[in-house]
């Protein structure tokens, strides 16, 4: 029995999709366990890409149950259309795709909730990405929710019309202009709802405890990345879940004693999509060929990425609140032709240089420390063995594995699931 966890280390959009893509043949269940369908996880195989939102990435294996968790909001419409676009991978969605009953639903009207939260905002906005999401789990917390369990009741039409109605008011509230056709809206919504019935839904917790006793291998999937969870992130510039290891207990019903390997995921430099702090943000002409070579675009929103060097203070940090036990650096690739790369190694604080990930990294407060190393100028996306990459990558790779403590096990060197390095 393994039970085993996959991590982004940064503001997200790390690569995860491809390396559970990578493992899951190593896997019977891959379990999604925080996030909405804001998360796109990309994969690229057979000159194919493909991008999924809410199912997880071991759909296209043929042999790994994929577990939606508790701890994930579904938004049916979104989910309707996933399902919709494997149709022609021949992919049996019944017998490889269930659902916690415990997992809460995204509604029209959260959606508009965040579009009329937002707008109230001004320049204040967080940078949500409008997908309904933060309110979903306002809803969760606040004991008002609806779960995929509730689907199964007679009254939940009913149910459903009372939060609805409680979200109108609520959208009135903010007296922002909103333009939407709520009838419309919600007829998509419940025909959505009638193709999620023909999965199959489940007591994960439950599920999850069987397999354990059963000598299951489990992979546990992250969405979004560590330095977006809402305790442990840069707050406000958040999501609503925890994105950290403690997110896979609350978010499966899995107890942390059965957790044994922590992968750690992360770029060789650092992107962030929306608003919020950035301290090794780059806005050169180095940051717009970082963005450029490594196709920085957000996989669901489309949103471009912000692009800096990487910064070890914050990956640190992110490695010891999740406890990782093995590191990936994805995007090595992406760094060919600098003749210098840098790595933030410390901060400059108020004056004070300090080692840690403080309250507060705003650009007012803070101010990145940077090692300088040599770049490389060879292309990376054809080899296919450790021995092969440049010397400069080699000495790159092992500063941050002494600096971190933690051994760098693969090393990507482009999208498609063959470019992987195992160190």
């Amino acid at each position: 029995m393994t039970v085993d966890l996959l991590l982004g280390l940064q503001w997200g959009d790390e690569g995860k999709g491809k390396i559970v893509d990578v493992l899951t043949s190593n896997y019977d269940i891959i379990a999604r366990f925080q996030g909405g369908p804001n998360a796109g996880h990309t994969l690229e195989f057979d000159g194919i890409k493909h991008v999924l939102r809410t199912i997880p990435s071991g759909i296209f294996h043929k042999s790994a149950v994929n577990v939606i968790g508790n701890g994930v909001v579904i938004d049916p419409v979104v989910f309707q259309k996933e399902i919709e676009g494997l149709a022609k991978f021949d992919i049996d969605i019944k017998k490889k795709l269930i659902i916690s009953r415990k997992a809460h639903l995204i509604l029209p009207t959260h959606r508009l909730l965040d579009a009329a939260s937002e707008a109230s905002k001004g320049k204040a906005k967080i940078g949500s990405t409008l997908k309904g999401i933060g309110p979903t789990y306002m809803d969760k917390t606040g004991r008002n929710g609806l779960r995929v369990g509730d689907i199964e009741l007679e009254d939940f039409k009913e149910r459903y019309r009372s939060l609805a109605d409680k979200h109108e008011a609520m959208i009135a509230f903010y007296g922002v202009e909103l333009q939407y056709n709520l009838p419309e809206l919600e007829a998509e919504f419940f025909e959505a709802i009638e193709e999620i019935k023909k999965l199959d839904f489940i007591d994960s917790e439950e599920y999850m405890h069987q397999a354990q006793k059963a000598g299951k291998s489990i992979l546990c999937e992250g969405a979004q990345g560590s330095l977006l969870d809402v305790d442990f992130g840069t707050y406000p510039f958040v999501t609503s879940s925890n994105t950290t290891a403690a997110g896979a207990c609350t978010g499966l019903g899995i107890a942390p004693n059965k957790i044994k390997e922590v992968y750690g995921i992360f770029k060789a430099y650092t992107t962030r999509v929306g608003s919020g702090p950035f301290p090794t943000e780059l806005f050169d002409e180095v940051g717009a060929t970082m963005a450029k070579v490594g196709n920085e675009f957000g996989s669901v929103t489309g949103r471009a990425r912000r692009c800096g060097w990487l910064d070890l203070v914050a990956l640190k940090y992110a490695v010891q609140v999740n406890g990782v036990t093995q590191l990936m650096m994805m995007k090595g690739d992406v760094l060919s032709g600098f003749d210098t790369l840098k790595v933030c190694t410390e901060y400059n604080y108020k004056g004070k240089n300090i080692a840690h990930f403080p309250y507060n990294v705003e650009e007012e407060n803070v101010s990145p420390i940077y090692k300088e190393f040599k770049g490389w100028k060879q292309d990376l996306t054809g080899m296919t063995t450790y021995e092969e990459l440049p010397v400069e990558l080699k000495e790159y790779i092992e500063f941050i594995e002494k600096e971190l403590e933690v051994p760098i096990k693969i090393v990507s060197v482009g999208p498609d699931r063959k470019q992987t390095i195992a160190k």
